[in-house]
């Protein structure tokens, strides 16, 4: 029978524990609230933003603009993944990589030359690891990213795509679904290939007539721009929201086995206790005994 002030410190030990858990579990639960407050705005403002451009290249207006034209032979790749800075977040990190490896052996028989960058600690350490060389890394983004830092990324990406040194752009990230479930999702989003995906199944009557002031193209030149910036920074918020979901579900599940771990353990022990204390009334009595006879 195991010692009983050794069960009794290693109860206390995991009392600590799950205080520790209880409390980054609401912690989490607080911020996945306000991420995800913020994600559900940045949505519909994503989906009008498609709806107009779709609508505008549905005109029958023979509109251009270079984000939505797709290029013959693409030489240049780029791809993002989109990790965490923390772990204690289950499998979401894990999910992240199992996704991004085979999508660069993709990619790299898609174009001549692929660069990876990477966002999130995690994510930097895990493709280091396997062997996978980064060229921007991002470490500045946590539970709320911010527009600012999000809309120079994607403005270095719409310049690289412009110039004609960037031919794709892809994007991993973990997609917010709902509280239950969060989806690794792959996005190709330079060129703009299918505007439609992201107006939420929305759509206008394409046979409505336009009027443009001062013209398609100069509206086009405006939107189009910010529509990737708005489509980017919402794959950081989703990253972001699902991370918060993923660290309270899995710091629940820390804290319920805790839970269970001192009920066992508090069993144990008042074995433990109760033997100790049989065995002593026995010396006791062994005792007594020998001191009569």
């Amino acid at each position: 029978m195991a010692n009983a002030r050794a069960l009794d410190k290693r109860r206390k030990s995991i009392r600590n524990i799950r205080k520790i858990t209880r409390t980054m579990e609401l912690i989490a639960t607080a911020r996945y609230k306000k991420a995800m407050d913020r994600a559900a705005a940045v949505t519909a403002y994503t989906d009008r933003l498609s709806q107009i451009v779709n609508s505008l290249a549905d005109s029958g207006t023979e509109v251009r603009h270079p984000l939505l034209e797709q290029r013959e032979n693409p030489q240049n790749g780029r791809l993002l993944t989109l990790s965490s800075n923390r772990g204690l977040c289950g499998g979401y990190n894990a999910s992240v990589l199992r996704s991004t490896m085979p999508h660069i052996s993709e990619m790299k028989s898609a174009v001549s030359n692929l660069l990876v960058d990477v966002s999130g600690k995690r994510g930097i350490n895990g493709l280091k690891f396997r062997g996978v060389d980064t060229n921007d890394t991002f470490q500045q983004f946590e539970d709320q990213p911010g527009y600012d830092e999000v809309e120079k990324i994607a403005s270095k990406y719409l310049e690289l795509y412009v110039t004609g040194q960037m031919d794709r752009l892809d994007v991993i990230y973990t997609k917010f679904i709902s509280t239950s479930r969060q989806q690794v999702t792959i996005e190709t989003l330079l060129p703009f290939g299918s505007l439609d995906e992201g107006a939420g199944g929305a759509s206008e009557d394409t046979n409505t007539q336009y009027e443009f002031q001062p013209s398609a193209e100069s509206i086009l030149e405006e939107v189009v721009p910010t529509s990737f910036k708005a489509k980017l920074f919402k794959c950081f918020l989703d990253s972001a929201v699902s991370e918060q979901v993923a660290r309270m579900i899995a710091m629940k599940g820390a804290t319920e086995s805790a839970g269970d771990m001192i009920k066992q353990l508090s069993m144990t022990y008042n074995r433990a206790r109760q033997s100790q204390i049989t065995g002593e009334i026995m010396e006791i009595i062994g005792g007594v005994e020998a001191l009569e006879g």
